[in-house]
Parts: C-alpha cells; sequence; structure tokens
C-alpha cells in the first residue's frame, strides 16, 4: 500500500469534502480545494510529468515551493508518477540545499512559478529550464544541465564548511540528528532495494546541526505504518481538521498530511510568516478554523504562550481534541498543568521519532487522572510503547540488551527502513543507532539527554537536559533552555511566567541539583529562537547571549526620549544589518518586512531590555507586527508615566537638527544627514518640480512665500521632506509669474499677469453638471518640433529665482532632450542622446541636474541649465522606466528592460545597488514611499514589489498574472497600479490586496492619487473610459472619451477656472480631455493633430503634453468667452 493509494481511497468516499484549507490570515475569507479537486490537479501533474520525465528506475523529483493552496495536489502529482518528492526550502541557505540536490542525484526539480528567479539567483548554471510549465497548477518544471561545474563547486563548498554543522555545546534531542549510523543486521534475511520501482515516498536531509547533512531517502513500506497507526490511536474523523505546523523538509509534515488526506479529513495552511505570529496563529486555528488535531515541537507550542495556551490552545472550550507533542523532550508536568484549564478535554501524546527512520518510532497519551490537582507534578513521562512495525532496543557502550538502567535507544523494524546517504540495499530489520539516551524503568523508556549533551563541569560528566528538566519544574519558569556556552559557561536561558528574580531562582535550583549542574548565569529571554523545523536554536541562543555580554560594555542609562529613539534606530540598523547605512528609518518601517525575522526579532527584543534596564512587557508582539514608532512609543510608556512627555520621533530629529544648525549630528550612535546631502547644499536651487499623475517635488523652498490673491491650487503627491532642508533653506525672491505657499501637501500658485499670461477674469460660482456646453477652452500656447514621435511625459520645473524662466524638459524618438521655456515656447538647449527616448525625465535633489533613460540602455545625467552629460550610467537593456529621486538621500531609483532596478548616486557616479525583479522587464516607474520607507517595482512579469530603498532587498512581492505598464502609485496607507488584465489593484504597504477594481480593458493608465482629492483615484483603460473610484475600490463616476486612454490622469484647481477641481486626461485619438474632477462631466476638449501616448502636466493654466505628431503642446486653459 502506497500514500497516494491510501488518498485515492479517502477520495472517492468524501470527494465533495474540503481537502486542504488556505488562510492568507488577511482578513479575506479563506480558500480550499475538496478532495476531487485535489485528485484531478493532481492528476494532470502527474500526466505531464510522466510526458517530460525519464522514469527508467528509481525517479526523484524536487519540490521548490512555500506551503500553499496546491500543496497536497503537487506532493500527490508526483507520487503517483510514480515518483518520490523531495521538499528543498527556499529560504534555506544556497549550500545547503545545492549540496542535497546534487548528493540525490536529482535530475528534475518543480519550482513555484513566482519562486523561479529566486531558485535560479540561488542555483546559477545548476539547470536547464523545461519551457512546458503548467500555468494553472502554478509549476514549472526544471531538469539538471548536463555541465554541473556550478553545481559541484557550491558543493565543494559545501563540505569545506562542514565544522559550522558540527555542535559548539549541544543541541536539543532531535528526531532529525543521528551520530554515524550503527546498522544490526538481523537473522531475518533479505533486502530493501532503492532502485526497486515504487519503492520510495520522498527524501529528506538531516538538519546537519550535530554533523554533516545526511539524506534520508524513505519507503512507502516504512512510513504508511506510522500514518495508518497514528489515525487509530488519534481516533481521526472526516470531520477533523489538522494543521500543517511543520515545514515541507521536516519529516512531520507527512504526518500531518496523510493522516488528514487518507481519512476525509481538512488539512490547514497558513503562510510562513503568520506562524511567527503567536496571536494571529491562535486565531486562524481555533477560532477561525476550529482545527482538532495539533502536531507541534514542545518549544513551538511555548512559542504561543502561557496565557494563550490556556485561554484558547488548552481553554475549557477548545476545538482541539489532540495535542501531539514530540521532536523534543517532553515538558515537566507541572508546566503542562499550569497551561492546561482544568476543564480542558484535550488529549495529549507524546511522541518520538528520528528522521532517519521516519517519522515516528513510540506514542504515550498521557493519563488524563495525571491532571488532576491532587496528582504528584514529579510524574516522569516515558515515551511510551512501539507503533506498528517498529522496534526498539536500548543499548550499552558494548552493545548489550539493557533491561533496566540507561542505555542508548535504537530503532528499526523489518520495513521500517530507510536509505542513508549512497545506500542501495539495506537488510531487512537493520537497526539505528539514535545518540539519545533513556532510562529502562519497569518495562518504560524515559527520555535522559542527548549523547550531544553530555558536558564534564567541575570534574563530573553530566547531561544538561537535567538543569533544563528541574528549571521548567519551578512555578516562575515557562520555558527555559540550556547551552553550554563556549564549553566553559553553563546558562540558563528562561521564559517567566511573572516577574523573575534570577538569586531567588538559583538558590531554587541549587536545592535540586547538585553544585556541578547550577547554571553560571541565567539570562531571562522573551521568547525561545526556533530552527526551521521548531526546536530550540541553540547557536541563536550563543548569540542572545554574546549580544547580552557586549551590552554589558555599554553604558545603557538613557538621558532621554530623544536618546532612546536614535538609539532604538541603531539597534534596529544593527540587527538588521544596516549599520553602514546612514539614511533615517522610516518610522512606519516594520521589523519583518524591512528584512526581519522571528529570530532576530527576539535578538531586538533583548537588546531593548538591556538598552533600558528592564523587562518591557508584551514588546515583542509590538516588534511583529507594528512600526518602528510605536515599539518607540510603547516602551516610553513603561518609562514615562507622563503621556505629555511622548514624543513624536519625527520631532524628535526636527529638534535636534534645529539644535546643530542643519550641520550633521555626529552622535555615538546614528548620523542623521547623508554625505550627498552635505556634498550639494551649497549647490541647491529653490524649485518645484511637476511630473505625471501629479508626482511633485518641492525642494528648498522656505514655509510660506506669498499668500496670492488669484491662486491655482496642484494636488501634489507629495514625498516627506527631511527636516534638514528647513533648517538652512535660502531665502525665495518672489517670481515675476508666480508665488506659492506651502500647507498640508497642496501647492498654491499666484497668476501674476504680464505680457504673456492672461489677465484675470470674474470667478464663475456655478458649476456645469453635464457635458452639454463646456465651460473651458483649450488653445495651443506654443507648439515645439522634435522631429519624431513624442511619447515621453513633460518634465516641468519652476525655479524660485526671478530671473530663471519655468522650464519644460521632455524627449522623443528622434532621440532628442529638450529644454523648453514655459511661457515662451523658446527652446533653451536640444541634446541628442544615444537612441530613442521614451523615458519621462526626473530632476535631481538639487535641482542642477536632470535624468532621464534612453533605449540604448543608458541613464542619462544632464545638467539642467544646458544639457550637458555630466554621467552617464550603462545597464543591460532598453531603459523605458523613468526615474524617481529620494528627497532625502539624493539616490535615483530607475528600472530597465533587463529586469532590475538600480539605485544611483549621481553625485559620486555610482550605483550604489540593483536588484533583480524575479521576471520580466520593468517598463513602469518606481514609487517612493517616505512612510514606510518602501520603493515599489512593477514589472512585465506581472509583479509587484516592494523594495527596500537603503539596500535593495525585497519587503514582499504579489504576483498580478499579466504584465504590468501602469507606474504604481502611492499614498499614506496604499498602494494602487494598473494591469493588463484590466483590474486597478489597491495594497497595503505590508503587502495584503484591500481590492480590484475591474475594467473592461486593459490598464495601461498610472493611478492618479492626489491631496486635493485625498479619497478618490483616477485612472484611464483600453475601454475607453476615465474612471474615478474611491479608496475602499468603489466606482464614483466613468467618463466615456472618443478613444482608450493610455495616459495618466492629472488633478488641479485654479481661481482663474471657477476655483473647481479639474481633471486632465487624454486619449489616444489625440484628445485633450478638462474633466469635473468631483462629477466627471466635461467642462473642456481640444483635440490634437495625432495620437497621445503621453500624459499631460497642468501648471497654472497651462497645460503640457507630447504628442506623436513629433510635437511637444503648450495649452492654455481659460474660461469660454474670455
Amino acid at each position: 500500500m502506497t500514500l497516494q493509494e491510501l488518498v485515492a481511497g479517502a477520495a472517492s468516499l468524501h470527494s465533495d469534502r474540503a481537502a486542504v484549507w488556505f488562510d492568507e490570515c488577511t482578513g479575506k475569507p479563506p480558500a480550499f480545494h475538496t478532495y476531487a479537486t485535489v485528485v484531478e490537479l493532481a492528476r494532470e501533474l502527474t500526466a505531464f510529468l510522466q510526458k517530460h520525465c525519464d522514469q527508467q528506475g528509481k525517479c526523484e523529483i524536487g519540490l521548490y515551493c512555500y506551503p500553499g493552496m496546491n500543496l497536497p495536489s503537487w506532493i500527490l502529482g508526483i507520487l503517483q508518477v510514480p515518483a518520490a518528492y523531495s521538499p528543498v526550502d527556499p529560504d534555506a541557505p544556497p549550500t545547503l540545499s545545492t549540496y542535497f540536490m546534487k548528493k540525490t542525484n536529482l535530475q528534475y526539480i518543480l519550482v513555484e512559478n513566482d519562486k523561479i528567479n529566486k531558485f535560479r539567483m540561488s542555483h546559477v548554471g545548476c539547470f536547464s529550464h523545461d519551457s512546458s510549465a503548467i500555468e494553472h497548477i502554478g509549476l514549472t518544471l526544471f531538469q539538471m544541465s548536463s555541465s554541473n561545474t556550478d553545481l559541484n563547486s557550491q558543493v565543494d563548498d559545501m563540505k569545506s564548511k562542514c565544522e559550522p554543522f558540527k555542535a559548539v555545546g549541544n543541541s536539543q534531542p532531535e528526531s532529525t540528528v543521528c551520530p554515524d549510523q550503527t546498522e544490526v543486521k538481523t537473522s531475518e534475511g533479505g533486502s530493501l532495494d532503492v532502485r526497486q520501482k515504487d519503492t520510495l515516498a520522498y527524501v529528506l536531509h538531516t538538519s546537519g546541526t550535530t554533523g554533516f547533512p545526511k539524506i534520508v531517502r524513505v519507503p512507502h513500506k516504512c512510513i504508511v505504518p506510522n500514518i495508518q497507526h497514528l489515525k487509530s490511536i488519534f481516533e481521526i474523523t472526516q470531520e477533523d481538521v489538522l494543521f500543517l505546523a511543520s515545514p515541507l523538509t521536516f519529516d512531520p509534515s507527512v504526518v500531518e498530511l496523510f493522516v488528514a488526506l487518507t481519512s476525509g479529513a481538512s488539512i490547514l495552511i497558513v503562510p510562513n510568516t503568520i506562524k511567527m505570529m503567536p496571536v494571529e496563529l491562535s486565531a486562524a486555528l481555533f477560532h477561525h478554523h476550529h482545527v482538532t488535531v495539533l502536531q507541534a515541537t514542545p518549544t513551538l507550542l511555548r512559542r504561543f504562550g502561557a496565557h494563550v495556551i490556556k485561554s484558547t490552545v488548552l481553554s475549557a472550550n477548545t476545538s482541539l481534541r489532540v495535542l501531539a507533542l514530540g521532536g523534543e523532550a517532553f515538558p515537566v508536568l507541572s508546566l503542562l498543568k499550569s497551561w492546561k484549564h482544568e476543564e480542558n478535554k484535550t488529549s495529549i501524546f507524546n511522541l518520538y521519532g528520528i528522521t532517519e527512520v521516519s517519522s515516528w518510532a513510540t506514542c504515550y497519551k498521557i493519563p488524563e487522572e495525571v491532571f488532576s490537582a491532587d496528582f504528584r507534578t514529579d510524574f516522569p513521562i516515558p515515551l511510551g510503547s512501539p507503533l506498528l512495525g517498529t522496534k526498539v532496543e536500548v543499548r550499552d557502550t558494548n552493545g548489550s540488551a539493557v533491561l533496566e538502567g540507561e542505555g542508548q535507544i535504537f530503532i528499526g523494524g523489518k520495513e521500517r527502513i530507510c536509505f542513508l546517504d549512497d545506500e542501495i540495499t539495506v537488510p531487512l530489520g537493520t537497526m539505528r543507532e539514535t545518540g539519545d539516551f533513556v532510562r529502562v524503568q519497569n518495562g518504560n523508556l524515559f527520555f535522559v539527554g542527548r549523547k550531544d549533551n553530555q558536558i564534564k563541569r567541575h570534574g563530573k560528566r553530566f547531561n544538561i537536559e537535567c538543569l533544563q528538566r528541574a528549571a521548567e519544574d519551578l512555578c516562575q519558569v515557562e520555558a527555559c533552555a540550556v547551552t553550554w556556552y563556549q564549553q566553559e559557561k553553563l546558562i540558563l536561558f528562561v521564559l517567566p511566567k511573572d516577574n523573575l528574580e534570577e538569586r531567588e531562582t538559583l538558590k531554587e535550583l541549587q536545592k535540586h541539583l547538585p553544585a556541578y549542574a547550577v547554571p553560571d548565569e541565567i539570562v531571562v529571554i522573551k521568547a525561545l529562537p526556533l530552527t526551521s523545523h521548531g526546536k530550540v536554536d541553540i547557536s541563536e541562543l550563543n548569540k542572545i547571549y554574546q549580544n547580552h555580554l557586549n551590552s554589558r560594555r555599554r553604558d545603557s542609562k538613557l538621558s532621554d526620549a530623544e536618546e532612546l529613539w536614535e538609539r532604538l534606530q541603531y539597534l534596529w540598523k544593527s540587527v538588521l544589518g544596516l549599520l553602514g547605512d546612514s539614511t533615517d528609518i522610516s518610522k512606519d518601517a516594520v521589523f519583518l518586512y524591512s528584512g526581519g525575522d522571528s529570530l532576530k526579532a527576539l535578538r531586538f527584543y533583548g537588546e531593548i531590555e538591556m538598552l533600558v534596564g528592564k523587562a518591557v512587557p508584551g514588546l515583542l508582539e509590538v516588534i511583529l507586527s507594528r512600526s518602528i514608532e510605536e515599539v518607540y512609543r510603547h516602551i516610553l510608556k513603561m518609562l514615562i508615566t507622563d503621556e505629555d512627555q511622548l514624543m513624536n520621533p519625527e520631532n524628535v530629529v526636527k529638534r535636534k537638527l534645529s539644535q546643530n544648525s542643519g550641520e550633521e549630528f555626529r552622535g555615538k550612535y546614528i548620523k542623521l544627514t547623508s554625505e550627498i546631502a552635505l556634498e550639494v547644499t551649497s549647490g541647491l536651487i529653490p524649485f518645484i518640480a511637476l511630473s505625471r499623475g501629479n508626482h511633485f517635488f518641492p525642494l528648498n523652498f522656505t514655509k510660506s512665500f506669498m499668500q496670492p490673491k488669484n491662486a491655482v491650487q496642484v494636488g501634489v503627491d507629495m514625498l516627506q521632506q527631511p527636516s534638514f532642508l528647513h533648517s538652512k533653506a535660502p531665502s525665495i525672491t518672489k517670481s515675476h509669474t508666480q508665488g506659492y505657499e506651502m500647507g498640508e501637501g497642496i501647492l498654491t500658485v499666484a497668476n501674476k499677469a504680464n505680457k504673456n499670461d492672461c489677465s484675470s477674469v470674474q470667478q464663475i460660482h456655478t458649476e456645469c453638471s453635464h457635458a452639454t456646453v463646456a465651460e473651458l477652452a483649450l488653445s495651443v500656447r506654443w507648439k515645439s518640433n522634435t522631429r519624431k514621435c513624442v511619447d515621453a511625459s513633460p518634465l516641468v520645473m519652476i525655479p524660485s529665482k526671478e530671473e530663471v524662466s519655468a522650464s519644460v524638459y521632455v524627449g522623443s524618438h528622434s532621440h532628442a532632450m529638450q529644454a523648453i521655456d514655459l511661457d515662451l515656447g523658446k527652446i533653451k538647449w536640444e541634446k541628442t542622446l544615444g537612441d530613442r527616448i521614451e523615458s519621462s525625465a526626473c530632476i535631481s535633489k538639487c535641482g542642477n541636474f536632470i535624468v532621464v533613460g534612453c533605449y540604448d540602455g543608458l541613464v542619462y545625467v544632464l545638467q539642467s541649465s544646458d544639457g550637458e552629460i555630466q554621467w552617464t550610467f550603462v545597464t543591460e537593456d532598453t531603459v523605458k522606466s523613468s526615474a524617481v529621486v529620494d528627497p532625502s538621500s539624493g539616490l535615483v531609483y530607475i528600472g530597465s528592460h533587463d529586469q532590475h532596478v538600480y539605485a544611483l548616486d549621481i553625485y559620486k557616479k555610482a550605483c550604489i545597488w540593483k536588484s533583480h525583479c524575479e521576471g520580466g522587464a520593468v517598463f513602469s516607474s518606481p514609487c517612493l514611499s517616505s512612510f514606510p520607507h518602501h520603493l515599489y517595482v512593477a514589472t512585465l512579469g506581472g509583479l509587484l514589489l516592494a523594495v527596500n530603498p537603503v539596500t535593495g532587498s525585497k519587503l514582499w512581492k504579489n504576483l498580478l498574472g499579466k504584465p504590468v505598464f501602469s507606474s504604481p502609485h502611492c499614498n499614506e496607507n496604499f498602494v494602487c497600479v494598473g494591469c493588463v488584465d484590466g483590474n486597478l489593484y489597491c495594497y497595503t504597504h505590508s503587502g495584503e490586496k484591500v481590492w480590484q477594481f475591474s475594467t473592461n480593458g486593459p490598464v495601461f493608465s498610472s493611478p492618479c492619487l492626489s491631496s486635493l482629492t485625498k479619497q478618490e483615484i483616477f485612472f484611464g483603460s483600453h475601454d475607453c473610459f476615465i474612471y474615478c473610484c474611491n479608496m475602499e475600490g468603489n466606482l464614483l463616476w466613468k467618463f466615456e472619451a472618443t478613444s482608450s486612454v493610455y495616459g495618466t490622469p492629472f488633478i488641479f484647481q485654479s481661481d482663474d477656472l471657477s476655483n473647481k477641481i479639474l481633471l486632465a486626461a487624454v486619449s489616444t485619438d489625440g484628445k485633450v480631455w478638462i474633466l469635473n474632477a468631483k462629477t466627471g462631466t466635461a467642462e473642456g476638449v481640444e483635440k490634437l493633430p495625432g495620437e497621445v501616448f503621453s500624459s499631460p502636466v497642468v501648471w497654472g493654466t497651462k497645460l503640457v503634453v507630447g504628442c506623436r505628431n513629433d510635437y511637444v503642446y503648450c495649452l492654455d486653459l481659460y474660461i469660454t468667452g474670455k
């Protein structure tokens, strides 16, 4: 009997029942597949693999993926080939996964479609791509390349690093680790051959924490008895819901999956990030899905925390029927009793096993009476009875059987056999050495500890598990772990229940332990760090202790809240490896989306508590799910009782800088002003720059300049300006055409009458609610011949100096880049670049340069005053993307068709980083968010990515499925982007999809989000409509144009135009539309003599746009009859 045959039997009986649930835990309904769907998808995958894979001899197929909705179908599809599945963890070190693939001689690997680029980058040259992918199943097949030079070099590198896999201290009882195997050939005769077809079910490797990782090939005959027996012990029915708690590379995942799928029950799967968030995970498991069976390591259970365990997991009315704990030493009974509500009816089991004889070997059900109040708390928990087909023996160092006393446990059985490393045949009845020591008493086995955890201290040899058990038995200890730090110091890490006095705890331990087993030091921690298999991570504990030692050497006294903010940023960067970066951390930055994980969060938490000198209740939860500002305020609430003293970190930075007169702050922990800013400050030009979609870039202006009588307002997408810009701003002289004041993200512009401008007119207060009569007229003010199509959108720059006129910068297919006087239409300069220009220009932070991409693959940096080339940066393909500038650091971000996005320092003429966008050219422009500090990039491969602007590391990504030509645009809460599939998508800054709005044609237009209309989004579609929807994704109005709308709309408001909030949009047939932004009615229209793919930009009453008749146009807007 095979695993797939067991599933087929269950599916035939329960075809309409839910087999798998997948919950992203984002608030939207979970998705599910029935047994019929799982089987059908598996059948399609099986047929695909049988067609493309050579099945001579044993067949093993890798599976490179994260757990998701289709996981059961993927595994079942491989098994039905027939083949063994070999899970490869995308998050594992590439050297380890490469070693695994090489050691197993893996010929084929199925890669989850959105992991293809990660796979390729991690295993360059190892595999060739099979063009036959199964799109709707979400997988692509790769085959081993004939040339394995890169793969072999990575394997050699892995072998050279074998020392780090040896324990520098100890490890917990490991079901995934076995020392040098010892085989005992019984007299039963016969052997199992790995080459026999249909033999193998799956292939894993041990974790390698106590030696070199071993390959373990598991036959169906070995694992099926485990599944069958545990189903019976746990009394599984079709009504049960099991949780996939274990990663695929950890063999208990096989039990979780197949105990469910062979019984007609359901398996629940959640994203890995949710597993790191105890509150969210407990809500998903026990409130939303009512999980009935949970298999976990004791450490993983402890991550919920005592309160959640007692109130939810093991509460009186919990849904949980079965809790099976294995992979580590079972918790002491006193601790378990404190977790379990007196009316709780959950059955609790102790499981024991090793990967080398997959999966579990023994099982013991904890009697209900031991949880009664009067039952003795020192009751030892045995390992239990052997499972079906399993043989367990205990032997001394001479190999003799131990009937009473201590010895090492050996596991095997006639067919409970796995193949290790290069074994081809294994005799039936082979017994494997485990490395675990037990005490045999009255026929029961009691775990003593691992051979690796025996140490010699003060002349005495003992197992450090005895210290852990003694500590867990103390009433003030919720969980603990022990390390033999550098083979010199015995350190006890304690997760306390309440306030824990270290001195008193040591006294309690001295009562129960010999002197040589008492720890040198107790370190209080918030949570135990875990490995990917849910076990205590000893190496991470040693790091925590090292940081603990380092912190003692620092003066941790905090002088005020300002210093706390500075030190908090320093610790954040230190833990995330960003100390070389001088950029301030965004106050909305979230730890998990800034490169952090659960282990780093624990280190960050520990550093903070050492810094403040006391425990901070609830801090870890805040770190895992909230922003750095909320972390800061959470700490302050504990340190400062007066709410009035709670400071905004932004104000802290501003005040600090104002005290330093804009100069670099030379504190010990953080550099607030980047070198770039210092280099260019002396050459700053006060200016305002406008580009498509209301992208607005004001720099170096004073807070207010003048209060105009007749004003125009432009709804701006303004990145938060760094505070140092306001501390040393140059004086502003009044322009002869325009003045302004800044406030609430709105730019107000005064139009002064002169010989080039229309004079003021009487304001009209009534609004037209229909399109029968247009109130506004448009007329050509000037046009400039570029000699070929103008698909790029214009950049308008308005300097504050009176003697410098406003300029329009725009490129053409003629290779020409022009700077044109906005008022007069005269060409100020023209520069011929190397090829066609479709990229829209952007202005540098200092205002002295413009940056533009070109078809020749270059990014050009030109002087804004005369067009002279200051620098060119070479990418590997065409650059159609338009650049964006970080107003704080001055870095320029731009994409290329070479599938990369680049961060350029144009002042140092250097590429700071480049990031591969995982498939598909970057056609659209990046979008920079200030809070949180994210860079959003969309690709023609259909990906929307959030990138760390400082490091280039990817924070999150979403696969839209179709190419994205639209540029992302964001506000303080959301990021939106259009897609060729006809949808406008809206995401939170953490990557969660909020909604999608559907049109009847591809959306090439970028969304326009404006501060003038904070609750509306404007965009066009190829279905010929211009849309306005609110931030909930509901349609407010739509306007039917006369052809497709490719360009991005632009929002503006002017006293000279009845003070209405207006929307400028263009359709590809050359029509320029002016719409009422509130109602969607037409206020004016003008037809240009050519197609228009460019996007309009409006300044005052002037509208600038490119046309495919070779001209760039400036149109005057005015009231009809003026």
